[in-house]
């Protein structure tokens, strides 16, 4: 006797958390919206980008919604938290759900600052990355500039089509001269199927690793 499995989808409501440091209001310059790596949580990764921290800016970070405990070194219980943007199981339903809560997160944030902005700004850090592509692709949100560090473009993701879009922003890749996820190799492929796509770019290199560097960082969004 066989049997046979269907799947189904449901839509239900989730709570997606953000976190925020800066100003709502008043001299409101600056947005930078922030999207952690692989086993981080929000509230951690804005300590790791605290370099861009401002009187005139207001730094959001996205979580993602797949959160698990994080495995323990010496065998004990696991009891620390990180976060996922989506895994390899039924990931079109998980790339709608993130791109979904990115846009009402995005529309939250904007509509709580009561002066006009200058300048919206998304960093996206390994993992993050191809959830920033994804969703400044197929999302409502605009924002120009985009800063792509220690991570990759999602192969799966037509640049040709998505050019007009990534070409209306600033794009900035990022990666440590020592990263052992991001290597000379894939920066390479990166870089040209930009090129192939004609989308412009700059790179910028650091001495270091697969972490966030606060002083590039502080340069990067305080060019002058």
């Amino acid at each position: 006797m066989s049997v046979e499995i269907v799947q189904h989808h449901l839509t239900v409501p989730r709570t997606a958390r953000y976190f925020t440091c800066g100003p709502t209001a008043g001299a409101v310059r600056e947005l930078w919206f922030l999207l952690h790596g692989y086993g981080q949580l929000a509230d951690q990764f804005l300590l790791d980008c605290e370099a861009l921290a401002a009187p005139d800016r207001l730094l959001i970070a996205c979580e993602g919604q797949s959160r698990f405990y994080l495995d323990s070194r010496d065998g004990a219980p696991a009891r620390r938290v990180g976060a996922s943007w989506m895994t390899r199981e039924d990931r079109l339903t998980e790339i709608d759900d993130y791109v979904g809560a990115l846009d009402l997160i995005y529309t939250d944030a904007v509509a709580q600052i009561t002066v006009p902005v200058t300048q919206i700004n998304v960093l996206a850090f390994s993992q993050g990355t191809a959830t920033a592509c994804r969703w400044l692709a197929r999302g409502s949100a605009r924002v120009g500039r985009l800063v792509l560090w220690a991570g990759e473009i999602p192969p799966d993701l037509d640049l040709a089509q998505a050019r007009a879009r990534f070409a209306a922003m600033d794009l900035l890749l990022v990666a440590g001269t020592r990263d052992q996820f991001i290597t000379s190799k894939i920066l390479e492929r990166e870089t040209a199927r930009l090129t192939a796509a004609k989308i412009e770019y700059k790179l910028l290199q650091f001495a270091g690793a697969h972490v966030i560097d606060g002083e590039l960082l502080r340069k990067i969004s305080d060019p002058c």
